[in-house]
């Protein structure tokens, strides 16, 4: 189904798969994501108390938003494939993902394991985004 420019269907279920791969990231890495946030606390007791579930209502719209960009951007290279965009999330994941990441923890002070693990979820997220787009189409 296109939808203005883009595959719905294709982004919905980039969106979807980026949820899934956050929630098997970050439950097989919440001991050592803690540790390097460094939470208080109390905001540790939060986080074990199950947190607030908005969050999840802006991780979806975020990714969402995340899939519809990537499949705008995939969209302006022509002939699509899943090579091809795959190719596309790893140029965005380097060029601006990883970079800001790179960035704004090195001015929090946080540690390199934060990057690392933070970094490597969105990797993750933009690869199956962009094979997921490509191999659909936009």
């Amino acid at each position: 189904m296109i939808f203005a420019g883009f595959n719905l269907v294709a982004v919905l279920l980039a969106m979807v798969a980026s949820m899934a791969i956050g929630a098997i990231w970050y439950s097989v890495l919440a001991k050592p994501w803690i540790s390097a946030v460094g939470f208080s606390k109390e905001e540790l007791e939060a986080v074990e108390n199950g947190g607030n579930p908005i969050i999840y209502v802006f991780a979806a719209i975020s990714h969402l938003v995340m899939a519809i960009v990537l499949a705008g951007l995939i969209g302006h290279l022509g002939d699509m494939n899943l090579w091809r965009g795959i190719v596309s999330a790893l140029f965005v994941w380097a060029g601006f993902v990883a970079t800001s990441m790179v960035v704004n923890h090195r001015f929090q002070m946080k540690p390199w394991s934060l990057t690392i693990i933070d970094a490597g979820h969105y990797l993750f997220v933009l690869i199956a985004q962009g094979a997921i787009i490509g191999w659909m189409g936009v």
